[in-house]
């Protein structure tokens, strides 16, 4: 009753993420527990040398994830969702999404993983002496003008994936800090994008007489807290087709995947961090201070309010490990054996802890795309061993594992062994953490750092970025988003928590130095299996 309650006089808030694989909506009530929930799976697609998604893709899923969730609150409740106390929304970072005067969408949504920009962000990277990866938004509007691309003097805005959705749905062109700083660096003084590095990338381009100024075409940028406009009208039609949702609903600052999972895992507060581990994997490591030099393997991104992050983002993690998980489901059920996945998971993924601590001469490349961390731009998936390996299943699953995590290892080693970076605790969240303590065992010896997993850590960045609803609805004067994260919404809920064990640190160590001594091994595979497609 105390839910329904919620419900119907509209004390929750609404989260709804758009991650690579699925749309999640989630609501939660007052005590920031999720109460509903509806999803949609979807697919990016490779048209034209662009991995993309189309606008019908974004609105048909949108609608259909909340659908689902009115449906579940009717289920549940026996009540009608007609409206809730804030909304938020969020989706994957960076990419490029330019826009004409008439609001048309110019050239199809480029997402994080096209590897297309690199001649741009090298020479934005030495301009700014700041590390713009070739995701970045910046990067592809760069790239865009050095191809002489046509639709470029058109640009009346540009904005991330997350920055359009919240823009159609209240009219506002604004983004939250987190998602802005995947766009265009961002001055943590100032919570806003370099002015400096506005002026540069104007001068640069000047030359080509555009119509319009960097600036005047970039979104206005928001911090945790600050309301970001309301629902309107047309923007509740617009995502509930059913037309029961209310307009004038407040909605916090759209947000970026990377700073929902920081809100998700409690860690936006300095020498914290949050590792998301799944088709890709990405570390986040909130700094004290600014990094010594530029290291094309960090990117610099900033928490919800604005902290500085050292971000190691990998294209790669789980894909090909889950590849061979279901080689041996389809050996089961060749055998005439019943395959539960979870099962199957479980006992493999512990199996691994038997292995030995440096994975016995074998190896492995989990590279489906390419991986601008360890300098590959194009990837080709490869196991290889010793002939004189101690080839077990132990140390073929713990190998998998170890590859599933080693080009990140590569990017945080930067962090902690050069730039002395210090992380009281890390917070593991993603399907890799799914099976209790293996691979947040593997993740503590390759960080050499505590790591903890907690419960909430499953329900992902649509519940994060409705907590980022709740917060702006709900919070004190004056109060800071880690105060609230940890007095209101974890209040002591610590998670699992554990220690590197020195021998798996040492093993992973011994492993990564033979994974980059096999570099040219990976070379070789890219090189002569030409018939893949990059990303295939």
């Amino acid at each position: 009753m105390d839910r329904k309650e919620m419900v119907l006089n509209g004390r929750t808030a609404l989260g709804i993420e758009l991650g690579s694989t699925r749309i999640k909506a989630v609501l939660i009530g007052e005590d920031h527990s999720p109460i509903a929930s509806g999803d949609y799976e979807w697919e990016n697609q490779y048209e034209n040398n662009i991995w993309t998604y189309s606008l019908d893709m974004v609105w048909k899923g949108l609608q259909e994830s909340y659908r689902r969730l009115a449906e579940d609150v009717e289920k549940q409740y026996g009540v009608a969702l007609e409206t809730v106390g804030s909304i938020g929304f969020s989706a994957m970072m960076h990419g490029y999404m330019a826009f004409d005067k008439e609001g048309e969408l110019l050239v199809p949504f480029r997402t994080w993983r096209n590897t297309m920009t690199g001649e741009a962000a090298e020479e934005l990277t030495g301009i700014f002496r700041y590390n713009i990866p070739q995701r970045w938004s910046i990067a592809h509007l760069r790239q865009a003008i050095l191809n002489k691309e046509e639709h470029v003097k058109d640009i009346d805005f540009l904005t991330t994936l997350s920055g359009y959705v919240h823009w159609k749905l209240t009219g506002e062109k604004v983004l939250g800090v987190g998602d802005a700083s995947g766009m265009f660096p961002i001055d943590t003084d100032t919570k806003d994008f370099y002015d400096r590095m506005i002026e540069q990338f104007d001068e640069l381009v000047a030359g080509e007489n555009y119509p319009w100024k960097l600036r005047a075409i970039l979104p206005k940028v928001l911090v945790a807290g600050e309301e970001a406009g309301k629902l309107t009208e047309e923007g509740a039609k617009l995502l509930d087709v059913s037309g029961k949702l209310k307009a004038g609903i407040p909605v916090c600052p759209p947000e970026g995947d990377a700073g929902t999972g920081m809100a998700a895992t409690n860690s936006v507060a300095v020498r914290t961090g949050n590792v998301s581990a799944g088709t890709s994997v990405f570390a986040m490591i909130v700094l004290e201070k600014e990094l010594s030099k530029v290291y094309p393997e960090i990117d610099l991104v900033t928490t919800p309010d604005g902290s500085l992050v050292g971000m190691v983002h990998c294209n790669n993690c789980t894909s090909d490990l889950n590849a061979w998980v279901n080689i041996f489901k389809e050996f089961m059920v060749t055998m005439g054996m019943e395959a539960d996945m979870n099962k199957l998971f479980g006992a493999l993924y512990n199996k691994a802890l038997e292995g030995d601590k440096d994975c016995g001469g074998l190896m492995s490349y989990c590279y489906f795309s390419g991986e601008p961390v360890t300098g590959f731009e194009e990837g080709r998936p490869l196991f290889v061993r010793d002939i004189d390996c101690k080839f077990t299943l132990a140390n073929f699953m713990r190998t998998h594992l170890y590859s599933s995590l080693a080009a990140l290892k590569i990017g945080l080693d930067i962090l902690f062994k050069e730039e002395k970076v210090q992380a009281d605790e890390i917070f593991g969240h993603g399907g890799l953490f799914k099976t209790k303590g293996v691979g947040q065992g593997i993740l503590a010896a390759a960080m050499d750092a505590p790591v903890s997993v907690m419960e909430t850590a499953g329900e992902g960045g649509a519940w994060g970025i409705a907590v980022l609803a709740a917060y702006m609805k709900n919070k004190a004067e004056g109060e800071t988003l880690s105060h609230y994260l940890n007095e209101t919404v974890f209040a002591g809920n610590k998670g699992s928590k554990m220690e590197p064990v020195p021998g798996d640190v040492a093993g992973f160590d011994a492993f990564i130095k033979q994974y980059k001594a096999g570099f040219p091994i990976e070379k070789a595979a890219v090189e002569n299996m030409g018939c893949m497609a990059a990303g295939d």
